[in-house]
């Protein structure tokens, strides 16, 4: 077993941005998804040239997320911060995402989600002053049987339930997806900053409490968090 160091000291850790390739095999074995999903920055939290943490940022899988923020006006700049794992030391989490933060382009508006089906809550995005704008609302997704580990955009993707039933037959079936907490956060100069909070289509929200939970990357059992995810 490879020994962690679980003091977090600023001054020994960097965040820095690296290939798709190099993040693809950590989120596959430490991410409960295990799911790639679409990735157009990804970053490293190191120390001593070792990854001990990834976030990636990328195009959401609903297109209809991109207007839906903002408006038609900064539908170019919503991206999703869509996968999130670190090795279970104090405050590095929050340290990787507010680093990774300042290497985006500006002007950017992150989307990120904190699922309850996984009892998480979000706790790390409000160490990172993401706005809350509340919990997605239920919805049903199409799914193949086989194509599970597919998110239902790949093959879904701009067709009908009823085109979708021709195409996939007895395959086909309906889950209901989990509801997720919402942040959103601005990446932007100070008066871009006020244009888009002007425009924002969610209402911000008190944060929401609770008790978070994970499992643990190292023994793959359920740990309780209270300032993590």
């Amino acid at each position: 077993m490879i020994a962690i160091n679980t003091m977090f000291r600023k001054q020994e850790w960097s965040v820095v941005q690296i290939e798709r390739t190099d993040c693809i095999s950590w989120i596959k074995k430490r991410h409960y998804a295990k799911r790639i999903p679409s990735i157009s920055y990804c970053f490293a939290l190191m120390q001593g040239g070792i990854i001990n943490g990834v976030c990636t940022y990328g195009t959401p899988p609903s297109s209809t997320l991109l207007k839906g923020v903002a408006g038609e006006k900064w539908k170019a700049a919503v991206i999703e911060l869509n996968r999130l794992t670190c090795l279970n030391i104090p405050n590095a989490a929050s340290f990787l995402i507010g680093r990774s933060l300042r290497l985006l382009p500006k002007p950017s508006i992150v989307v990120s989600y904190a699922d309850t089906k996984v009892h998480h809550v979000g706790f790390v995005y409000q160490a990172c002053n993401f706005l809350y704008t509340g919990t997605t609302k239920p919805i049903l997704d199409p799914m193949v049987k086989g194509l599970e580990h597919q998110h239902h955009a790949t093959y879904g993707n701009g067709l009908t339930n009823n085109q979708l039933l021709e195409k996939f037959g007895d395959l086909l079936y309906w889950k209901p997806r989990s509801i997720k907490h919402r942040y959103i956060k601005i990446v932007a100069d100070k008066n871009q900053a006020r244009d888009i909070l002007k425009d924002l289509r969610y209402v911000v929200s008190s944060y929401p409490k609770g008790i978070s939970q994970r499992t643990s990357i190292d023994t793959g059992e359920i740990e309780t968090q209270r300032f993590l995810f």
